[in-house]
């Protein structure tokens, strides 16, 4: 078999869950990674044959709707390669423009900056990494992602303190430190919305990592901002992902717990995405 009858085998049983396009990017990056080449050596000799056994094994998995970063057991963030496995979100590019936006923004600061719910490490090791003058700081309720996220710190070489705590209850208890930044992702897809999603998403990534009750969506990012108030620094920013309906409401709570110039930031498909603001 060559590189492009697998492809076209691959896309072909994956088109029931995916679109075309979308099925076929699938294929040629399950073909590289097992191959091991890259996507310009595939475009360049499509026609070489396979050289790995087993891809029908991988393509039955892609067709049961496992996301392909679990199958392979990494994911590219933000110019790195960061292990990911069932238990631990999958990162995602819009995460990667919030991570963009405070490296710009702290670049040459000396800061102490904290990750709430670091999930796979991808934020704090990024900033660990492209803000060298920074300390990290990283929680995680989950003892998967916590394993997870420790792994890629040791083998990113990123130095960031990561200890376990509830963003619901004793962050400022298990973080008794003053931080300068207070970044994250947290949970905030409504459960009404989880029937809509994508069966990869919704049947194989973790559920404590993206749903939220329909009757208190904003209830992570209260937490936090009320954490924030005694843990910022006078005028440190909090920085969050946010759904691309709560910007609104998110904007309102946030002057309520008393933050001030929030701003709201679209990510590149033209949605709010980002959100900071600064401790009065």
């Amino acid at each position: 078999m060559t590189r492009r009858e697998a492809i076209d085998r691959t896309t072909a049983r994956l088109a029931g869950l995916y679109e075309t396009r979308e099925a076929r990017n699938l294929a040629r990056m399950l073909v590289c990674a097992r191959e091991g080449i890259t996507l310009s050596a595939l475009l360049t000799d499509p026609g070489a044959d396979l050289g790995v056994e087993g891809l029908d094994a991988d393509v039955e998995r892609l067709a049961a709707g496992e996301p392909l970063q679990y199958l392979l057991g990494e994911c590219e963030f933000y110019g790195r390669r960061f292990t990911v496995r069932e238990g631990v979100l999958i990162p995602r590019p819009e995460t990667e423009e919030l991570v963009d936006r405070i490296v710009r923004t702290e670049r040459n600061r000396a800061c102490r900056i904290l990750d709430v719910g670091t999930g796979s490490g991808c934020i704090a090791a990024s900033l660990a990494i492209e803000l060298p003058a920074a300390e990290l700081y990283a929680a995680d309720i989950s003892e998967t992602a916590l394993e997870v996220a420790a792994e890629n710190f040791r083998q990113l070489g990123a130095r960031v303190v990561l200890r376990r705590a509830d963003a619901l209850s004793d962050l400022a208890e298990r973080f008794p430190e003053r931080f300068d930044v207070i970044v994250s992702n947290p949970p905030y897809v409504p459960a009404s919305d989880r029937q809509a999603m994508h069966p990869n998403v919704r049947d194989h990534e973790p559920a404590l990592a993206l749903f939220v009750p329909d009757d208190d969506p904003l209830r992570f990012y209260r937490a936090i901002a009320r954490a924030g108030r005694r843990m910022l620094t006078p005028g440190g920013r909090l920085w969050f992902e946010i759904y691309e309906h709560a910007a609104e409401a998110l904007v309102a709570m946030l002057a309520a717990e008393g933050y001030a110039a929030t701003e709201v930031y679209r990510d590149l498909f033209d949605k709010d995405r980002m959100i900071c603001s600064r401790l009065n």
